[in-house]
């Protein structure tokens, strides 16, 4: 039985997908973003990247490194939910560096100490977890985005609400 994290989009939508964007200005990006979007784990799998290799005529390298540069992109699984922790200066001394630290505990994974830069996806995809180096929101550090939502003046009791939320299927309101 084929596991959901391995299955990439049907040659079909991509065919589709292609077409639709064949022959527009930067049909590249737009065509890896919508793939994307139509992966059920928001990613994309080295044979799709091949898959579109071959069906835009584009080096697989081109293709690869486009995926690579822009930190949009995801080539591993993600989960249902993405959280985002800010690293900056100001977040960091207020305290991400121990949210990071929470949020290993709280859905069980193993964090490098020295890691800011990985992201983790828990084994049943339910959430992704992501680093950024600013928000730019320096003011009301430490801010930890969720879900596209950004919660300002996070600690850890607020961090674990957030989460048990999401675990529980709660809307997702900012907090």
């Amino acid at each position: 039985m084929e596991t959901l994290a391995h299955v990439p989009v049907s040659g079909i939508i991509l065919d589709e997908i292609i077409e639709k964007h064949r022959g527009k200005p930067g049909m590249l990006l737009t065509t890896l973003e919508e793939v994307q979007e139509k992966n059920p784990l928001k990613y994309l799998p080295g044979e799709t990247l091949a898959e579109i290799s071959k069906k835009m005529k584009i080096p697989y390298t081109q293709v690869y490194s486009v995926a690579t540069f822009y930190s949009y992109f995801n080539l591993k699984p993600q989960g249902e939910h993405t959280v985002v922790v800010c690293r900056g200066t100001a977040c960091h001394t207020k305290g991400s560096k121990a949210l990071l630290d929470d949020i290993a505990v709280i859905l069980g994974f193993k964090r490098d100490e020295d890691d800011t830069e990985s992201s983790y996806t828990t084994p049943d995809n339910l959430f992704t977890i992501k680093t950024v180096a600013c928000f730019g929101q320096c003011a009301q550090s430490p801010v930890v985005e969720v879900d596209g939502v950004i919660h300002s003046n996070v600690n850890s009791q607020k961090l674990l609400n957030i989460l048990d939320k999401l675990k529980r299927g709660k809307s997702r309101k900012k907090t």
